[in-house]
């Protein structure tokens, strides 16, 4: 018994619903860092206010993955969590450009982001519940095509409402309407193309991929562990989690000592001391026997990963690096490096703030397009030497803008964005297709938000130290993060080299 081979619209149907997901998260990375200027926010405060986005998806995307691969309803199984996303997303996009403060602002980007990833989490595994193997590729590369077109019109937004005579300018403190009109239009956009999927899609029951997997070649192995095993791991847990929380402590004593930037306790208790109180917890758990906790499963199948999982982990951790500073900085970089103000209600400063915009629709309009040649490419070649060709053309992309020195149409919104738009395309399907292949049905979304933990540790990282380098090393000048972004995105493409294709997966049981 195998999956039906779908057709042309049918992929369409299933991934109609990443066009207004992608959407909203365009309309937050292109104006965000905008919103937060405008009401009053440091170029130096900019990176910590992001964590929020970050770190939401770190929370959200396992537990969504381990309870969407544990639901079935009227709706289906990945379906209800695609709806209430979407209806949570689109009440943020209707509030975050009225937010009256900047706290609001920043609190109203975790609730954001985090309704976006209920949302997005499920469709990567819905892909690999519905398609069949050999068409796999074809389902992400349907899904980079529509994340490419919604973030290009999104991008875009602000820019043609400014056309049509919608203001782009506001005093201080107040957010310009071809912003908050944007937001709207993209709130309205997400919750009907998800309601699209919703409606026009359909999903195998449980009992139906049940059968699938019992006829299907294995490509992973099931590691079942014993009592003693667990009592083990536990101790193992204990003492690392132990360590990191000394370190944790001691390295925030030195922040607050040497009266280092606050942005630096985002390492020290945001990822190093609640990863040591993350190890504690399952520790204690599995000492006590409750080994069949969904925590102890997360925090084992994270210390155990598969072989592919912990290679793509330093690919996935330097690409995503690369692309948090770009999505932090390059308002900043280009208003101030290039326009040569920081003024928020100057003319020069929104109108830098729409060009960057129709940067980010340039490189998403681009990797729609790449999404569907980088298969061909891979075909006569190899999937990993792809991603590499990909990332390193993105990593130059990023350096370029650097020696930008007259913001024309061309030197500007297209040349750098062409080598971001196709490393863009292939972040967002190759390392989906070479993971997702040797994963069963009924843990999908579970390791496809355990994947996720490989996107969100980078952002996490790049919050707390790019705000301290580029203060402390580059005179608070936002141009030099883009290098370092590039930089590390280089980085990421030759160690995409080294990663083994078409090995056994073992799973943790």
């Amino acid at each position: 018994m195998e999956k039906r081979t779908l057709s042309f619209w049918q992929i369409w149907n299933m991934s109609f619903g990443f066009l207004g997901i992608q959407m909203g998260f365009a309309l937050q990375n292109s104006n965000v860092s905008r919103i937060f200027q405008t009401l009053g926010a440091n170029i130096d405060d900019i990176p910590i206010l992001w964590v929020a986005a970050p770190l939401t998806g770190l929370i959200i995307q396992p537990i969504i993955g381990y309870f969407s691969d544990r639901t079935w309803n009227k709706l289906g199984r990945r379906k209800p969590y695609f709806l209430v996303g979407a209806i949570l997303a689109s009440a943020a996009l209707f509030i975050m450009p009225n937010s009256p403060v900047l706290w609001f602002a920043a609190g109203m980007l975790w609730i954001m982001d985090a309704s976006i990833n209920v949302s997005m989490e499920p469709f990567r595994a819905f892909v690999g519940d519905n398609l069949p193997e050999q068409q796999r590729t074809a389902g992400f590369a349907m899904q980079s095509f529509f994340i490419g077109i919604g973030a290009y019109f999104a991008s875009k937004l602000p820019l043609i409402f400014t056309y049509y005579g919608v203001e782009n300018t506001a005093p201080l403190g107040i957010i310009p309407d071809s912003v908050k009109y944007s937001f709207y239009l993209g709130g309205i956009v997400f919750l009907l193309t998800v309601l699209w999927t919703v409606i026009r899609s359909k999903e195998y029951s449980p009992e139906e991929l049940a059968a699938f997997e019992k006829h299907r070649e294995n490509t992973y192995v099931k590691e079942e562990h014993s009592a003693d095993w667990f009592t083990n791991n536990a101790k193992s847990h204990l003492t690392k989690g132990l360590l990191f929380s000394i370190i944790s402590v001691l390295f925030s004593l030195a922040i607050f000592h040497y009266g280092l930037k606050k942005d630096l306790y985002v390492l020290s208790i945001g990822l190093i001391g609640v990863g040591g109180i993350a190890m504690l917890i399952s520790g204690m758990l599995q000492k006590g026997n409750r080994t069949s906790n969904g925590f102890v499963t997360i925090m084992n199948d994270f210390q155990f990963m598969p072989k592919i999982m912990k290679q793509l982990a330093w690919v996935q951790f330097f690409s995503w690096f690369a692309l948090f500073s770009m999505w932090i900085y390059t308002t900043l970089a280009v208003t101030q490096h290039i326009y040569g103000t920081t003024d928020t209600t100057s003319v020069a400063y929104n109108t830098g703030a729409n060009q960057v915009g129709e940067m980010f629709a340039n490189y998403n309009l681009i990797a729609a397009i790449a999404s569907f040649l980088l298969p061909v490419l891979a075909k006569h070649t190899t999937t990993k030497f792809t991603h590499f060709v990909a990332l390193v053309c993105g990593g130059l992309g990023l350096i370029s803008i650097y020696f930008i020195n007259e913001p024309t149409t061309f030197t500007m919104e297209w040349l750098p964005m062409i080598g971001v738009g196709i490393a863009w395309a292939s972040i967002l399907s190759i390392p989906y297709a070479m993971l997702s292949g040797s994963l069963p049905s009924n843990k999908m979304g579970y390791y496809m938000g355990v994947f996720n933990f490989f996107i969100v540790i980078p952002q996490l990282v790049a919050a707390s130290i790019l705000g301290f380098l580029i203060a402390t090393f580059f005179n608070s000048e936002p141009i030099y993060a883009l290098l370092i972004g590039g930089t590390s995105m280089i980085i990421a493409g030759v160690l995409s080299l080294t990663i083994s294709e078409n090995s056994k997966i073992k799973l943790n049981e």
